[in-house]
């Protein structure tokens, strides 16, 4: 398994990888028209290339044999939070594919995109999670992420229920 960073080359299989593992993670919540509605939004060719090649957001792939089977995207903090600040950062995506799931691969996902939120120093860290997504509040939990508030979450025209999490900015002795 390989973990790399993405690039603009790599919108294609980005736009693809994220559709399909947010369609297994949550796709049976939602009636067909909204998830292919939001899909076709979110996860667009165009807008993949326009956060690809953008400076301030970074993405990362997990490649199976040259197959990518998760992924993780970080960039400035656009949580709907009184206290958001310039300057903090966001992990704004995190799937791995239910068939390399239980592995690891998360948590090597989760520690590439802080560590690149943290490389400029300590700052305040932020994450939106689904309420009933249990097992992710539980991961991020043991991170040091403590829910501070809730939003509503478009898909579609579903409204989802989640949480905002935040870490305070650590800073190491």
């Amino acid at each position: 398994m390989q973990l790399r960073r993405a690039s603009v080359a790599d919108a294609e299989v980005l736009s693809t990888l994220a559709a399909r593992t947010f369609s297994e993670t949550f796709g049976h919540l939602y009636p067909a028209q909204d998830l292919a509605d939001f899909l076709a939004d979110a996860y667009a060719l165009d807008k993949q290339r326009t956060i690809l090649g953008h400076p301030d957001y970074a993405v990362w792939l997990l490649e199976d044999q040259g197959v990518a089977v998760g992924h993780a995207a970080a960039g400035p903090c656009g949580l709907p939070h009184p206290q958001v600040g310039d300057g903090d950062g966001e992990l704004k995506r995190l799937y791995v594919l239910q068939s390399h799931q239980n592995g690891g691969h998360g948590s090597r996902l989760f520690t590439a995109a802080i560590d690149w939120l943290q490389q400029a120093g300590p700052r305040t860290l932020w994450i939106g999670v689904w309420s009933q997504n249990h097992g992710a509040q539980r991961f991020y939990a043991r991170h040091g992420f403590e829910k501070v508030g809730e939003y509503k979450f478009p898909v579609g025209n579903t409204l989802d229920d989640e949480f905002i999490l935040r870490r305070p900015a650590i800073t190491q002795p």
